[in-house]
C-alpha cells in the first residue's frame, strides 16, 4: 500500500469548542484532547467559521507552548492520509521546504539532483500568493505539466524517476487546508505555532526520512529579521525532530531576488541553466548546499561538504537534468518536449519586453526584491487571491548583480509583460528598487547566513 489512513476516531462529546476558545483566550494551555477535538471537528464541519476564527486569533495573540504546537501538528498530520513507502527505500525519502521568496526556484533543480544521488523526493509544493512565487505555477509554464497526481501515481513516479513535484490533494492533511484558508482571512497567517503546524504536518504526512527547511529573512520574506527567522526555524526543527524526522533549517537572506530571473516561465529557464551546470552562482550555491545537507542527514554523505560535491556533480554531469526531464514527462509533458528540454527550448515569451536604465554611476548595493515582485504580480505574474489566473510569461530579467559597478544609462532590468501594460508609476517604482552607492564593487556573501541542525543549537 502506498498510503494509510490515520484519522482519529472522533473527539470527546464532553468537550465544547466554546470552552476551548475561552481557555486559550485566557492564556491557558490546551490539552492534547482539546486540540484533537478542534481539529477533528473542523475536518468534519462541526466547528463554525466564527468559532474557528476566534480560536486562531486567540492562538495568534496568546501563542502555544512547544507541546501544544507538537500536538496541533500531529493532529493535523493524521487528519488525512499518511504515506507509507517500501522498506527498501530506508532513509532515502527526503524533502525541503522554503518559507517563500522572490526568484526562489531552488526546488526545481534540487529535487532531480537529489534523485540523481539516490534519494526519493515526494515533494508536495504550493502555489504563489501575494508577492512570493509558487513552485507549481513555475512548472505549469511547461506545456502539459500536471501537478495533480494520485498517491498511487506518485509512488510509481518515485519508483521510476526518483522525484515528483505535486500539489496537495484533498486527502492529504485536510485540516491544514481548512485552517490555512481561515488564517488567510483572519490576519493570523504570521502566527509562529500555526506556521509550524502547517509546514511540518504536510511534510510529516510525506513520511520523510530527512527534511531541510529554508527559512528566509529580510524585506521580501515572512520574517523581517534574522532573529525572527531563527525563532521560526527553531520551532520548525523542534517539532520535526519530535515527530521523528531529522530536520535542519538554513537561514537565508531575502532582500534581493535569487538568481537573475523572476517570473514563472523565466524561472524555469534559469532552473534548466542550473541543471545544465551553469546559471547564477547564488542559485547554484543554495541548491548544492541545501541538497548537500539533506544527503548528510539521510546518510548518503559523510559530511555537508561531500554532500554538496555530490549534488554539484549531478548538476554538472547531466544526471540531474535527465531526472528532471523524466519527471516532467511522467507528470504529463509530451515526450518530444520533455526529452529535449533545455534552457534554450522555445517555451514561448511575452509579447512585450522593455528595458530600464540606471540613473547614476556607482556600485549596486541592493536590488530590492519586494517592489519588483509586486509590480510583476500587478502585471499578471502572481495572485492576490488563490482563485486568480496568472500569466506564466510575465517576468523580469536582472541584467546586473549586487556588488557590480555600473555607469549611468546601463540597462539593468528587462520587463516581460502583455496585458496590462507597464505604466509610468510602475517604472518609477522599479527604478527606486535599484540602490546605487559610491562604494567600491564587492562580492555579496552567501545567502545562507546560519544553519540550525537537528538538535536545534547553532551550527
Amino acid at each position: 500500500m502506498a498510503l494509510e489512513l490515520l484519522a482519529g476516531s472522533g473527539g470527546s462529546s464532553l468537550l465544547r469548542i466554546y470552552d476551548i476558545i475561552a481557555k486559550k483566550r485566557d492564556g491557558l494551555t490546551l490539552t492534547p484532547e482539546e486540540i484533537r477535538h478542534v481539529v477533528q471537528g473542523a475536518v468534519r464541519g462541526e466547528v463554525q467559521d466564527s468559532q474557528l476564527g476566534a480560536l486562531l486569533m486567540a492562538i495568534r495573540i496568546r501563542g502555544m507552548d512547544s507541546e501544544e504546537a507538537l500536538g496541533l501538528t500531529r493532529e493535523m498530520m493524521t487528519s488525512g492520509y499518511v504515506f507509507q513507502w517500501p522498506d527498501k527505500w530506508g532513509r532515502t525519502v527526503v524533502d525541503k521546504h522554503s518559507t517563500g521568496g522572490v526568484g526562489d526556484k531552488v526546488s526545481l533543480p534540487l529535487a532531480p539532483a537529489l534523485a540523481a544521488c539516490g534519494c526519493k523526493v515526494p515533494m508536495i509544493s504550493g502555489r504563489g500568493l501575494g508577492h512570493t512565487g509558487g513552485t507549481l505555477d513555475k512548472l505549469e509554464s511547461i506545456p502539459g505539466f500536471s501537478s495533480q497526481q494520485s498517491p498511487e501515481k506518485m509512488l510509481h513516479i518515485l519508483r521510476s524517476v526518483g522525484c515528483c513535484i505535486v500539489g496537495q490533494s484533498a486527502d492529504l492533511v485536510p485540516a491544514d487546508k481548512i485552517l490555512y484558508e481561515m488564517r488567510d482571512v483572519t490576519a493570523t497567517v504570521d502566527s509562529l505555532p500555526l506556521i509550524t503546524a502547517s509546514v511540518i504536518s504536510k511534510k510529516a504526512a510525506e513520511n520523510l526520512s530527512s527534511l531541510v527547511l529554508d527559512v528566509k529573512f529580510g524585506e521580501a520574506a515572512i520574517c523581517q529579521t534574522l532573529e525572527e527567522a531563527r525563532q521560526l526555524a527553531n520551532s520548525l526543527v523542534s517539532v520535526g525532530v519530535s515527530l521523528g524526522i531529522p530536520t535542519a533549517a538554513l537561514l537565508t537572506h531575502m532582500d534581493f531576488p535569487i538568481g537573475r530571473r523572476v517570473g514563472n516561465l523565466l524561472e524555469v529557464i534559469e532552473s534548466l541553466e542550473c541543471l545544465e551546470g551553469a546559471g547564477p552562482d547564488d542559485l547554484r550555491d543554495l541548491v548544492t548546499r541545501t541538497g548537500g545537507y539533506l544527503l548528510l542527514l539521510c546518510g548518503q554523505a559523510v559530511s555537508e561538504v561531500q554532500g554538496t560535491e555530490l549534488i554539484a556533480r549531478a548538476l554538472d554531469d547531466g544526471s540531474a537534468l535527465k531526472c528532471f526531464r523524466e519527471m516532467v514527462e511522467a507528470q504529463g509533458v509530451p515526450p518530444d518536449i520533455a526529452r529535449t528540454l533545455t534552457s534554450a527550448s522555445d517555451l514561448g515569451s511575452a509579447s512585450h519586453q522593455e528595458l530600464l536604465y540606471t540613473e547614476s554611476t556607482g556600485t549596486i548595493e541592493l536590488i530590492r526584491a519586494r517592489p519588483i515582485a509586486e509590480i510583476l504580480n500587478a502585471l499578471g505574474a502572481g495572485r492576490i487571491r488563490a482563485t486568480d489566473t496568472i500569466n506564466h510569461r510575465v517576468g523580469a530579467e536582472l541584467l546586473v548583480r549586487v556588488g557590480q559597478h555600473v555607469n549611468k544609462g546601463d540597462a539593468w532590468i528587462r520587463i516581460h509583460y502583455e496585458s496590462p501594460q507597464l505604466q509610468d508609476p510602475q517604472r518609477q517604482t522599479l527604478q527606486k528598487a535599484l540602490c546605487i552607492t559610491s562604494k567600491l564593487p564587492f562580492t555579496p556573501p552567501s545567502l545562507i547566513r546560519e544553519i540550525i541542525p537537528p538538535k536545534g543549537n547553532k551550527d
